[in-house]
Order: structure tokens, then C-alpha cells, then sequence
């Protein structure tokens, strides 16, 4: 398949990618800069040049493309809402494309606010309190005919080069001399390794048995209070839990994800795809110097 990749030189598009091109399948992945289009050269990828917010460029990406895989985003959880719209943009764009044909087009979205407080599962519809603007893009693309399903990711995706949440506690716990946890740290996150991730979006594609939600989850549940353990003793710093009220002061706009009881399941996904996680869960991967050999900024 020639399969169109947002999202190609980011964090887990990259994995994406070659995990695709060593299938056998021809990528062409959207590029914003020289650099992320020199990358993907060297990956043996083809080069479409835009971004998000250039609605031509992902409705040209998508008309020549036998499948999409939707990976981008911007990953601005300050400016969140702002971030979201582009991403609804983006969706609704691509599907448009797409409607009326049998081309698989995978959306990504997350896991952590499906089901707060219980494991979510592929049968759980988005949560209707706390909706997720790309879930409802999907949908729309779906009712309109396009052949589309959501893959869903845990709040860590984690593995060499990553710059998401982990690195932000790493930061955090560097400058406020502390790795700290909110409550009794028995919250729990979900988690996958992103060449697992990479896996399981070749998987959906090439499978004939279609799902509307796919979770890409390997650890169902790590309790929050592993990782600030494993942060304060990489970094030689205490571990110490804080109340809802000093969470807010320690983390700043990132303590309503410290908080998050988000487990998730990937039973069906596991059935349905044969997919199988291989690489390190999440508390022996951070487990790692290369974790810690940079600064992080928080």
C-alpha cells in the first residue's frame, strides 16, 4: 500500500514509518521543515511538504494515498484546546477524502480520559463528559463513509528519544529538587513502548477485520508512585507525596495528568490484531541512564 503519514518525523511517526517501509509498504510522510523532509529521504520515504493547518496539503496527501495514518499532533498541553481544533481540522479534512472508498484511515486519540477510575476497553465509547475532539472527528468520517477506526494511545508512550510526559516529570523533579507523587501515587497510568505502538498501526491496516477503537496499550496500569521512585532514585532526590492543593503549586498545569487514574485494557485489540507487545514495559525502560542523560525542561 502507498500509506500517507502525518505526524512521519515525530516521536512515534518515526517508528511508524519504517515499521511500514519494512513491510513492504511505500510511505509518504508530511514534512514542515528541510530537516523533517531530509529525514524521511533517509528513511526511504517520500516527502509531501505542509503541516497540520494546511488543509490542501493533507487533502493531496490523502487523494493519492491507498491508506492514511493520522500521527500527527501538536503537542502544546498548555495551549491544549488550541492544539485539538487543529487536530479536528486536520480529521475531518483527510476523511473527507477518504469518504465513499474502502482505504483504511487510522486516527489517533488516547486512552486516559475514556474511563477515569476503571480500565477502559475497545467497547468503551469516548467519554461523553470529557470529550476528545479527534473521537468525534473519526466519527463524523465515519458516518460520512469513510473506512476509518481510532487507535488509542496511554498517556506514556515511551522508548529512546521520547519528549512527552515522562521527560516533563524528569524536569520537574530537577528543578523543584523532589520527585513527587499526588496522594497515595496509587493512580494508575497505561503505557506502551513505541516500536509496539509503530506495530500495531501496520497491524490495523493490514487487517481485514475492522474495529472501531484499537487500544495500543502494553502496561495496563502502572501506579504513578513506581515512576516518581524511579525518578527520584535516577536523579538522587526525594520522593514525596503531595495533596491535590500542593499538586497544583508542584506541577503546574501538568498536575491534572499526575492525577489521572487511567488504566486501559488490550484484550481485543490483542485477539483481533495478534498483536503482541515485545519491547520493555515502562518502569524498565525509564529504568535507564539515556532517560536522565539530558536536562529536561519542564
Amino acid at each position: 500500500m502507498r500509506v500517507f503519514v502525518t505526524g512521519a518525523t515525530g516521536f512515534l511517526g518515526s517508528a511508524i514509518v519504517p515499521e511500514l517501509i519494512g513491510a513492504g509498504h511505500r510511505v509518504v510522510g508530511l514534512a514542515r521543515s528541510d530537516a523533517a523532509a531530509a529525514s524521511l529521504t533517509a528513511a526511504g520515504a517520500d516527502v509531501r511538504r505542509g503541516t497540520l493547518d494546511d488543509l490542501d496539503s493533507l487533502r493531496h496527501g490523502a487523494a493519492s494515498a491507498d491508506a492514511v495514518i493520522h500521527a500527527g499532533f501538536n503537542h502544546d498541553f498548555a495551549n491544549y484546546g488550541a492544539a485539538a481544533e487543529t487536530d479536528r481540522l486536520a480529521i475531518e479534512a483527510l476523511g473527507g477524502v477518504l469518504a465513499g472508498s474502502d482505504r483504511p484511515f487510522l486516527v489517533t486519540s488516547g486512552t486516559a480520559l475514556a474511563t477515569p477510575g476503571r480500565a477502559a476497553t475497545e467497547e468503551d465509547a469516548a467519554n461523553s463528559t470529557v470529550p476528545r475532539k479527534s473521537e468525534e472527528a473519526a466519527a463524523s468520517a465515519a458516518a460520512q463513509g469513510a473506512r476509518v477506526a481510532v487507535v488509542r494511545l496511554p498517556p506514556s508512550v515511551h522508548g529512546d528519544g521520547d519528549h512527552g510526559f515522562i521527560p516533563m516529570l524528569i524536569g520537574i523533579a530537577r528543578e523543584k529538587g523532589v520527585s513527587a507523587y499526588v496522594g497515595d501515587g496509587q493512580n494508575r497510568w497505561a503505557a506502551v513502548h513505541r516500536l509496539d505502538a509503530a506495530h500495531l498501526y501496520r497491524l490495523a491496516l493490514e487487517n481485514g477485520s475492522w474495529m472501531p477503537r484499537y487500544h495500543a496499550v502494553a502496561d495496563e496500569g502502572v501506579p504513578f508512585r513506581e515512576i516518581a521512585e524511579v525518578i527520584g532514585r535516577r536523579l538522587n532526590v526525594p520522593v514525596v507525596g503531595k495533596s491535590s492543593e500542593e499538586a497544583a503549586d508542584h506541577f503546574g498545569w501538568f498536575a491534572a495528568f499526575t492525577s489521572l487514574d487511567c488504566p486501559a485494557s488490550s484484550t481485543e485489540t490483542q485477539e483481533r490484531l495478534g498483536w503482541h507487545p515485545m519491547h520493555a514495559g515502562l518502569i524498565p525502560d525509564i529504568d535507564r541512564p539515556s532517560y536522565f542523560a539530558i536536562k529536561q525542561k519542564a
